[in-house]
């Protein structure tokens, strides 16, 4: 097996490993005591605002519909075809649409700032007992990172607007966006304890497809709560009555991401550290065995 195919095979072996441990995790008392406060947080900022604001925006909507003649004659055929009580559906739908990355991104960084140093050191403290805590990024270095982060989602979310009246390719660039996201917010995270800076870049060149793949699964995952909006379809109510059924499946999948990024990063990070110690031994081995040559021990400073 050459190089490539061990490097390969090393790193889905740390992909699946590090996905099996942070669904074990998930059902930790722990681990659920810890997303209470990031779920009661935006289920009472959700539920407020749509106290306040859900008649207005579905007014204000309804009225950009009315203005819009194409969209008054297919109003005028769903009404001549007896589909007329799917007009009261569209407004509130495409209120949440709009609504939707607001509250996607509000429950990552929530979970973000709120769960993912507890969960990394909880992780830390289980299977790396012996890392060094490097501390490469502080708690404003990471709020500064995820701001910066959810700028540029934004960016790319508002530039691929058009590609998503595409029916393929609504299913590909929104989980991408958000997986990318995703593991710009989660991996920055899961390293800023324990990693160096130095560390943390040579991180994202050696496993960035790898990150960015969880990223995108975990993205695909966050698509689950897309199935609650549907449920209230039609009726308007039960679209504030599932708001916290909602916001409890974001919080469940970013809780889940940030263990399943804490288990990889900190593995690899480990591993990263052990390298320089592999090249010493298997230097230090070589100069053993050639004859009338003294024994030779490297001694060198983690990096």
């Amino acid at each position: 097996m050459g190089p490539a195919a061990t490097r390969y095979a090393c790193c889905m072996h740390l992909f699946l490993d590090s996905f099996w441990r942070a669904a074990l995790y998930c059902v930790r008392p722990r681990v659920i005591w810890l997303s209470a406060l990031p779920l009661l947080i935006m289920a009472v900022l959700t539920l407020v605002l749509g106290y306040l604001y859900w008649d207005a925006a579905l007014d204000q909507v309804r009225t950009w519909m009315v203005s819009f003649p194409s969209l008054e004659r297919a109003s005028q055929w769903l009404e001549s075809v007896g589909l007329g009580r799917l007009q009261s559906v569209v407004a509130p739908l495409l209120v949440v649409f709009c609504v939707m990355p607001l509250v996607v991104v509000l429950s990552l960084l929530s979970v973000a700032l709120l769960m993912t140093p507890a969960l990394v050191k909880l992780v830390a403290a289980n299977r790396f007992v012996g890392l060094e805590a490097k501390e490469g990024g502080g708690m404003a270095s990471s709020l500064a990172w995820s701001l910066v982060s959810v700028a540029l989602a934004g960016f790319a979310m508002v530039l691929s607007l058009p590609l998503w009246l595409l029916p393929p390719l609504v299913l590909v660039v929104p989980p991408l966006i958000w997986g990318w996201l995703t593991y710009r917010v989660m991996a920055f995270d899961a390293l800023a304890l324990h990693a160096s800076s130095d560390e943390r870049r040579a991180l994202f060149k050696q496993h960035g497809g790898w990150l960015l793949l969880m990223g995108v699964v975990c993205g695909y995952l966050g698509a689950a709560p897309n199935l609650v909006w549907v449920m209230g379809a039609g009726f308007a109510p039960a679209f504030v009555l599932l708001v916290p059924l909602a916001i409890w499946v974001y919080t469940l999948v970013f809780a889940f991401a940030s263990l399943w990024f804490a288990h990889y990063c900190l593995a690899a990070l480990h591993a990263l550290r052990l390298q320089p110690l592999a090249s010493e031994t298997s230097l230090s081995s070589a100069a053993e065995a050639l004859p009338g040559t003294a024994p030779t021990i490297l001694l060198k400073d983690a990096p």
